[in-house]
C-alpha cells in the first residue's frame, strides 16, 4: 500500500485518491522571466517520477504544471530589454519546455498560463468578495485573512508568528496579513479590465484558479518546493477553501530545496551562509538561508546540460529522498556520472552476450503487468528469483513515500547481481541458451524499474571521435604493452598502465580472452 507524507497532517497517510482510479497532481511552475537553472528542474523531475509511479500502479494521472507569465519580474525584464512582456514569457517558456524534454520530464499533460485564465481569476475574486472573504480598495482587491478560520494550518503558524506583506500598499489594506487577489495597474504596465479597474492578478490566486479549472475544486496532490509552503500554498488554501467550502487538495507534498554543497539554502535565492552540519529535512529556515541564483552567477540549465549528460542530472536529483535538501555541486554530479558507468558497462556486456540492446527490451508498463508476467518462478532460476527480490525491495521503497533513493540503491544491487551471474556462468565466452534467456528476463526486470525513474531511456552516445582512429590505435598499443607486462609477471607496470589510464578518464575491463576500454 502506497504511503504519502502529507505536509498538512505531518504524517504518512495511506494513498486513497479523491476519485477511484484517477489522480490529479498540480505542481507550481516557473515565473518565466529568465532562462531556467538547475533549481527549476528539481520539482518537475521529482513529480514526473511521482506521476510515473502512480501510472505504473494503474492510475489515470493528470499532471498539471502552471506557467506564471505575468509578474513584477516579467514586467521589469520586458522594460530592461525593451520588448513586450509576452515576448519575454514566450522565449523563456520555450527554454523551460526544451529543458524539460532534455530531462525526460514527459508526463505533464497541461501547462496552463496565467494570462489564459484572467476571466476565471476575475470571477473567482468576485465570488470571494460576495462571500465576505475579500474587499476592494483603491483598485486593488485583498483577501481578508482574519475571516478564514483555518489560516496557518499548512505552515503550522499563528498570525503572531507571521509577517505581513505590508509594503507600499499597506495603506490600502485592513491588515498587513491580507494578500492581493487583484492589483491595480501602474502606468505602462500590462493590464486587463475588471470590475475594480484595469489591473492584473495576484500571484496566489493564479494557482487556485488554474488548478480548479483543470483538476476540480478538490484534487489529490498539490506539490511544490518547501519554500512555497508559506505564504503561497497557505494563501491558495485560504482563498480556494473560502470559495468552495471544501479541501483544496487531499495531499500536500513539498520537496526539499537545492543548495550549494558548501552553503545552506535554496537554488535561486539572494543570500547564502556556510553550511554547518547541513540542512535537514523540513528545515525551511536553514534551506532558505541561501540559494544558487542568477544574481550570484548560477548558469542557465542549457549550459549545464551541454557539459553534463541529462541522465546524470536526473539520476542525481532522484538520488536523495524528495523531502530532503539536495546538496549540489558539479563534483557531486561527476561522482554520480562515475556511478552510472557501472550500468553502461553492464548494458554493453548484455549486448555482447545476447546480441540484444537493453534499451529495446519490452518491459511491463504497470505493476499488474509485471506481476502477471513474472508469476511463479521455478526455484532453479536463481538469477531471476534474485532479480524479482530486488524488484520487491524497489517497490517497497517507492510505496514508502516515493523513496527514490532507496529504489536507486536497489538498482545498483541489481547491477552487481547481473554482472556476477555473467561472470559465474561465463556467458561472455559461452554459456547455455537457457542461461542467456534467464539473463534477458532479469535485465527486463531492471528495465521495468528504470522506466519508473525515467532513466536509461536511450543509449548514451559515445564521445565523438575527432582523431581519425589515433586513440583506438594508441589504446591497442597500451593494452598490448600491459598484457605483455602481465605475462612476464611485471604486475607493477601493468597496474600503473591501468591506473594512469583511469586517471585520465579511460577504464580498462579485463574479460576472458580480451581487454576492452571505454571512456569514463
Amino acid at each position: 500500500m502506497l504511503q504519502v507524507y502529507n505536509t498538512l497532517s505531518r504524517t504518512k497517510e495511506p494513498f486513497h485518491p479523491v476519485q477511484e482510479g484517477k489522480v490529479g497532481i498540480y505542481l507550481c511552475g516557473p515565473t518565466v522571466y529568465k532562462p531556467s537553472h538547475i533549481g527549476h528542474m528539481v520539482g518537475p523531475v521529482i513529480f514526473d517520477t511521482v506521476s510515473k509511479y502512480l501510472t505504473y500502479l494503474g492510475y489515470d494521472v493528470t499532471f498539471v504544471v502552471n506557467i506564471t507569465d505575468v509578474d513584477d519580474k516579467l514586467i521589469a525584464e520586458s522594460n530592461r530589454r525593451g520588448i513586450p512582456m509576452s515576448a519575454v514569457a514566450e522565449e523563456m517558456t520555450a527554454d523551460y519546455f526544451a529543458n524539460l524534454k532534455t530531462m525526460g520530464v514527459n508526463s505533464i499533460k497541461f501547462f496552463p498560463r496565467a494570462t489564459e485564465h484572467i476571466d476565471g481569476i476575475i470571477r473567482f475574486t468576485q465570488d470571494l468578495i460576495d462571500k465576505g472573504y475579500a474587499y476592494a480598495s483603491k483598485g486593488d482587491v485583498y483577501f481578508n485573512v482574519a475571516k478564514f478560520d483555518g489560516y496557518g494550518k499548512l505552515s503550522n503558524r499563528t498570525l503572531e508568528q507571521m509577517s505581513g506583506e505590508g509594503g507600499g500598499t499597506a495603506d490600502r489594506k485592513e491588515s498587513d496579513f491580507d494578500f492581493a487577489l487583484w492589483k491595480s495597474a501602474k502606468p505602462g504596465e500590462p493590464s486587463w479590465e475588471s470590475p475594480w479597474g484595469p489591473g492584473r492578478p495576484g500571484w496566489h490566486i493564479e494557482c487556485s484558479v488554474m488548478s480548479c479549472a483543470l483538476l476540480g475544486e478538490t484534487f489529490d496532490i498539490h506539490g511544490g518546493g518547501l519554500d512555497l509552503q508559506f505564504p503561497h500554498h497557505e494563501n491558495e488554501i485560504a482563498q480556494s477553501e473560502a470559495r468552495h467550502g471544501k479541501p483544496m487538495a487531499k495531499y500536500w507534498m513539498h520537496n526539499g530545496l537545492m543548495q550549494a554543497s558548501n552553503e545552506v539554502g535554496k537554488v535561486g535565492g539572494r543570500k547564502t551562509r556556510a553550511a554547518e552540519s547541513g540542512a535537514k529535512e523540513g528545515d525551511l529556515a536553514s534551506q532558505e538561508a541561501g540559494k544558487i541564483s542568477k544574481s550570484k552567477g548560477a548558469s542557465a540549465f542549457r549550459d549545464l546540460v551541454a557539459r553534463i549528460p541529462a541522465e546524470t542530472i536526473r539520476f542525481f536529483l532522484l538520488s536523495s529522498h524528495y523531502r530532503r535538501p539536495i546538496d549540489y555541486s558539479e563534483e557531486r554530479l561527476a561522482e554520480v556520472g562515475k556511478g552510472l558507468e557501472s550500468f553502461y558497462r553492464l548494458f554493453k556486456r548484455f549486448k555482447l552476450v545476447t546480441g540484444q540492446s537493453f534499451y529495446t527490451l519490452a518491459a511491463p508498463k504497470t505493476r499488474a503487468e509485471g506481476d502477471a508476467r513474472w508469476g511463479a518462478v521455478p526455484a532453479e532460476k536463481k538469477l531471476l528469483t534474485d532479480a524479482l527480490a530486488c524488484r520487491a525491495k524497489f517497490l517497497d521503497a517507492m510505496d514508502d513515500d516515493f523513496n527514490t533513493a532507496g529504489g536507486m540503491g536497489t538498482l545498483f544491487d541489481m547491477t552487481r547481481l547481473l554482472n556476477r551471474a555473467i561472470e559465474e556462468k561465463k556467458l561472455e565466452t559461452g554459456g547455455t541458451d537457457a542461461d542467456k534467456a534467464e539473463l534477458t528476463e532479469a535485465m527486463t526486470v531492471l528495465k521495468e524499474l528504470a522506466q519508473i525513474l525515467g532513466v536509461f531511456r536511450e543509449e548514451q552516445a559515445e564521445p565523438a571521435a575527432a582523431d581519425d582512429g589515433l586513440t583506438d590505435a594508441l589504446m591497442k598499443i597500451l593494452i598490448e604493452l600491459r598484457l605483455a607486462a602481465k605475462k612476464r609477471k611485471d604486475f607493477e607496470t601493468a597496474d600503473k598502465i591501468r591506473d594512469d589510464l583511469k586517471a585520465v578518464g579511460i577504464t580498462l575491463e579485463d574479460r576472458p580472452g580480451e581487454t576492452t576500454w571505454s571512456r569514463s
